[in-house]
């Protein structure tokens, strides 16, 4: 008797994805052809404006990782049962955090940088508790609720950016954070950053909590089975709002690599649809950290090959966006069907 490489849940999850991608991706040719460009054409310019040399590797690995780090902030939401859409609001708070202790604070190299790291995870995980209360005390619709606190974050963010700490004469951007809070260059070409390796570190990490701590299965359960979990004597409040405050401190922590990886300020405008990526990557992983390194990839490699899409084609760098849309209908069609056909209505979250 022949025994199967992969659980026959795993098989059909993983062939649903693939299927949805493979839709997309056609779908995105048909477009492609209506504009009179060449599908190949086009694919093959994106292939190699994200991967064509070693300063456009490094491209697409610097466009990886904010989507990498929101993902992982986005899979720590799905695991408890918690959509937190409101990963690029805390981006852009953490974020600032970090450019105002870049710039208002002169400390020592190292604990510099690790201050605003923490401030920015603090800021994080301090804008979703609200919208965290109101879900585990009354019942509100954190989808709801963390989606249009984006829109306040981005807007407080931007008074506090033109109307307190403006640079003198410059455009909408704070001073510039001092030299003793940059992350780490990784090559002397790029400004990709250690934050790559914090990215990938706590990818790794996420996935062994969820796999083999305690409180990680308990979490896990909560998502996939909460009544059954508070049989079991899981305060299936208190976890679910630590997995939305643990989000959103991960989705602080994006922007904080971010301003003091990247940008050295914090600017209008300085990490636009990095969040949402992050969550769409995160759908497209099934929710697995791992998973997740792969389909944030992707997306980097979408956003730095775009760059030299307008360039040596006619079709406009926006065809990325109409991709990642139909990727988005494609995967939550997928997830619907799969959760309609799972008579049990568990969510089997894999790694």
């Amino acid at each position: 008797m022949k025994t199967a490489l992969l659980p026959d849940g795993l098989t059909r999850t993983l062939a649903g994805q693939v299927l949805a991608f493979a839709v997309a991706l056609s779908l995105g040719a048909v477009i492609i052809l209506l504009i009179d460009e060449n599908p190949v054409t086009v694919f093959m310019t994106l292939m190699r404006g994200a991967f064509g040399d070693a300063e456009k590797i490094a491209g697409t690995l610097l466009q990886t990782t904010p989507i990498l780090i929101c993902g992982i902030a986005a899979c720590i939401g799905l695991r408890g049962g918690m959509f937190n859409v409101g990963i690029e609001g805390q981006l852009f708070l953490g974020g600032f955090a970090a450019a105002w202790v870049g710039f208002a604070f002169a400390l020592p190299p190292v604990l510099h940088v690790v201050v605003a790291i923490a401030c920015a995870i603090l800021a994080g995980a301090a804008w979703v508790a609200i919208p965290a209360f109101f879900r585990v005390r009354y019942g509100t619709n954190e989808v709801v609720s963390t989606i249009l606190a984006n829109y306040i974050a981005i807007l407080l963010t931007s008074y506090f950016t033109i109307f307190l700490f403006k640079r003198p004469g410059g455009w909408s951007e704070t001073p510039p954070i001092l030299a003793t809070a940059y992350l780490p260059e990784l090559f002397s070409f790029s400004r990709l950053n250690v934050g790559l390796l914090i990215g990938l570190f706590l990818a790794i990490a996420t996935a062994v909590f969820f796999r083999w701590a305690s409180t990680g299965y308990g979490v896990t359960m909560v998502g996939s089975a909460p009544k059954f979990a508070e049989y079991g004597g899981i305060n299936v409040r208190k976890v679910g709002f630590g997995v939305l405050l643990a989000s959103g401190a991960v989705g602080g922590l994006a922007g904080g690599v971010e301003t003091l990886g990247v940008h050295h300020r914090f600017m209008e405008g300085f990490a636009p649809g990095f969040g949402f990526d992050g969550l769409i990557a995160a759908l497209l992983a099934n929710g697995s950290p791992i998973g997740t390194i792969f389909t944030a990839l992707f997306f980097g490699a979408l956003r730095a090959g775009s760059l030299l899409l307008e360039v040596d084609t006619t079709a406009s760098r926006e065809i990325i966006t109409v991709i990642q849309a139909l990727i988005i209908l494609a995967v939550s069609a997928d997830l619907m069907m799969r959760r309609r056909g799972d008579r049990t209505g568990e969510r089997r979250w894999k790694f």
